[in-house]
């Protein structure tokens, strides 16, 4: 996986440019030849969703989003058809346009199909009916939390990738806004990150909430529980990140330790919504009782 890791590195900003080049090369040339302006507008359609999908993220995070993207493939791939129409059967366009078009497709198919996907084989101890691995960790005020301090309470383990990660960012501000349905059940939440301290911190303060902020450091239980990615940063990223991230997961146990809910995700993309293990959570609560 580190190689595969190391690949993606570099896709997202290289992908984005080549989107944006072909997106505005298409809708000049849209303007300058009468002849082939229908190839070209198919060309610049082609390159819109993958530019719209990163923008939507960055400006307008989501904890989540389809699988498969099937209305941006719809889009691409109709793009690519108009094209391929002006050049084989009108006869309107050269070959350029559709060139453009299929590029821009491929880079979004990569992006769906490949740079989203981590080819995860999920940990059985990580299981629902598994315990919880016993492992420690420190918190942004330097104290060690240990995970068989987790017994006794239900608790939420969610390992995410860092600050730089917007879905990862929205789905913290989800759980969140669930802070006061989790203290009723006396939830305890763990928010594990590989990041430097000085960002969980930040975060930490941004949040304003009583949840327990940890560092993975050097992305050592990450790596005893098979969720460590090497290499999984984008390149290119500000703020000086360590290479190294992790498999968005998420664990919830009830009060022996017992994994209820384990959600380990083969896409950064898709991640589960927290009325699913809250619901579980009161299941187990009222069994428990």
């Amino acid at each position: 996986m580190s190689n595969n890791a190391r690949l993606k590195s570099l896709f997202v900003l290289p992908s984005v440019v080549v989107s944006m080049a072909i997106l505005v090369a298409a809708l000049v040339m849209a303007t300058m030849s009468w002849r082939e302006r229908v190839a070209w507008l198919g060309a610049a359609a082609s390159a819109l969703p993958l530019l719209l999908i990163m923008t939507r993220l960055m400006l307008a995070p989501v904890p989540r989003t389809s699988e498969s993207m099937p209305l941006a493939l719809l889009v691409a791939f109709g793009g690519v058809t108009v094209a391929a129409w002006e050049l084989l059967y009108e006869g309107a366009a050269t070959w350029r346009p559709l060139l453009a078009a299929a590029v821009a497709t491929l880079l979004l198919l990569l992006y769906v199909f490949w740079y989203s996907r981590f080819g995860r084989h999920p940990d059985p101890r990580l299981d629902v009916g598994a315990r919880l691995p016993d492992f420690e960790l420190a918190d942004i005020d330097g104290k060690t939390a240990r995970s068989a301090e987790l017994r006794g309470a239900p608790a939420v383990l969610l390992f995410y990738r860092g600050n730089w990660c917007p879905i990862c960012m929205a789905q913290l501000r989800e759980l969140a806004q669930r802070y006061q349905d989790l203290a009723k059940l006396g939830v305890t939440v763990w928010l594990i990150s590989p990041q430097p301290e000085r960002r969980t911190r930040a975060l930490a303060d941004k949040l304003g909430i009583p949840f327990r902020f940890l560092v993975d450091r050097d992305n050592t239980v990450a790596e005893e529980l098979a969720i460590a990615v090497e290499n999984g940063v984008p390149a290119g990223l500000p703020g000086a990140y360590p290479p190294d991230t992790v498999m968005p997961t998420v664990i919830v146990t009830n009060a022996s330790g017992t994994i209820v809910f384990s959600d380990q995700t083969d896409n950064y993309r898709v991640r589960p919504e927290p009325d699913i293990f809250i619901a579980i959570l009161r299941r187990a609560g009222a069994i428990a009782a």
